[in-house]
């Protein structure tokens, strides 16, 4: 009897597993820890709705390249049950190496360390776990394997990472101009000399994808409310950090205060399995103990995104200027008692940055009838011009209330 799981996900319905391997993979330890880190981090403190994890993407992009593969199949594209297996796999285990609370703490538990040189490790590791059975979809991960149109399906301006994230982020938060059509853009997905691209039909259909891919930056993943409260989580865990260094009691036992701390040196590679301890809860558990510690800038922020009274922010089109930023200051020191370098936690500013479409890296070409291939951004009468592949960019200030 043929092997088959089913998986209920309310976003696409029922998503299969036909495959020993993959399923094997899912059950692994460091697979089923993505259950216990949130994909969209502490934007739930703005949609409450947004609490879905990174399992549940992951296994969405899975889906949706499954759909992918066969549609290329059934156009002719030549793909072995190896490469279908190997690009199932590489999508399957494509954000593995997110750490807590996905890209809001981004290098600061694994310092200079991006999520996917670390998901990479894992699938290394992985790799030697399952007796080489997954060196394909390293290769498709890495972009060395000579069907480059397999790698773009995993990683790309168009790939099945993007159609999941937006559709369930937009399903999840109630926003409903995150709506991409993504259906029909896999169904118009071909191969034409060795490289991915959409057949004409779709044009309008992709149009709507990078619309619906701005929107949903501006809208919700930089929404000034999102990028107070996760800088709030960044700053929480630098002046943890700051605070523990001579109080070995500040973090007993503990994976979190080793990372903070900086007591796993050598390579990366050396500390995975430790890395992958580490959850949502890890960091949860801690801001509410360190809710009541002694320390007045630590509690205050933790204080804040337990009751989600969060720091003011203001975002801008220009610079703040100086002067802003100094009153800020100078009204902290005097609330609090507390000297400028302390206030550097409660007040600080930063950059939010977002390009709709970037021709001139990974391209999204549409193939005509005949046969010329054509960018979006030339299509003529595109919506998608060179004036919106310009990236955007905004200034932002968090301060106390």
């Amino acid at each position: 009897m043929p092997f088959r799981k089913i998986i209920n996900d309310p976003v696409y319905g029922f998503i299969t597993i036909n495959n020993p391997l993959i399923f094997q993979i899912i059950s692994h330890p460091w697979y089923q820890r993505l259950r216990r880190i949130k994909q969209m981090a502490l934007a739930h403190l703005v949609y409450p709705g947004a609490v879905h994890t990174r399992l549940h993407h992951s296994l969405g992009a899975y889906h949706l390249m499954c759909n992918a593969l066969q549609v290329l199949k059934e156009k002719g594209t030549p793909i072995s049950e190896a490469e279908d297996t190997g690009a199932k796999i590489a999508i399957l285990l494509h954000d593995i190496g997110h750490g807590p609370f996905s890209h809001a703490l981004e290098s600061v538990l694994m310092e200079n360390v991006h999520h996917e040189e670390l998901s990479l490790l894992l699938m290394q590791e992985l790799n030697r776990q399952f007796n080489g059975q997954l060196q394909t979809a390293i290769d498709i991960f890495t972009n060395t394997y000579p069907k480059k149109f397999l790698h773009q399906l995993v990683s790309g301006q168009l790939d099945v990472d993007r159609m999941d994230y937006l559709t369930r982020d937009s399903f999840f938060t109630g926003v409903s101009e995150g709506v991409i059509g993504y259906d029909r853009i896999i169904k118009m997905l071909t191969v034409h000399r060795g490289e991915l691209m959409v057949e004409e039909k779709a044009i309008y259909s992709i149009e709507k994808f990078l619309v619906a891919r701005r929107l949903m930056y501006w809208q919700v993943y930089l929404h000034k409310t999102v990028l107070a409260a996760e800088m709030m989580l960044v700053k929480i865990l630098e002046r943890a950090r700051e605070t523990g260094m001579g109080n070995a009691g500040m973090f007993p036992e503990s994976i979190l205060g080793s990372f903070l701390l900086n007591q796993y040196k050598g390579t990366v590679a050396q500390h995975l399995d430790q890395f992958c301890r580490l959850d949502d809860t890890d960091i949860v558990a801690a801001i509410k103990s360190w809710c009541h510690h002694p320390d007045q800038i630590l509690s205050l922020l933790c204080n804040g995104i337990m009751n989600r009274d969060l720091l003011k922010v203001k975002l801008q089109s220009i610079p703040i200027p100086e002067k802003e930023i100094n009153k800020q200051k100078k009204n902290a020191m005097e609330r609090l008692n507390t000297s400028e370098k302390d206030t550097s936690y409660l007040v600080f500013t930063g950059e939010a940055v977002n390009r709709t479409y970037n021709p001139y890296n990974e391209r999204i070409n549409i193939l005509f009838k005949d046969g010329s291939v054509k960018d979006i951004s030339q299509v003529h009468n595109a919506l998608i011009q060179h004036n919106l592949s310009g990236a955007v960019k905004k200034f932002y200030i968090c301060y106390l209330k």
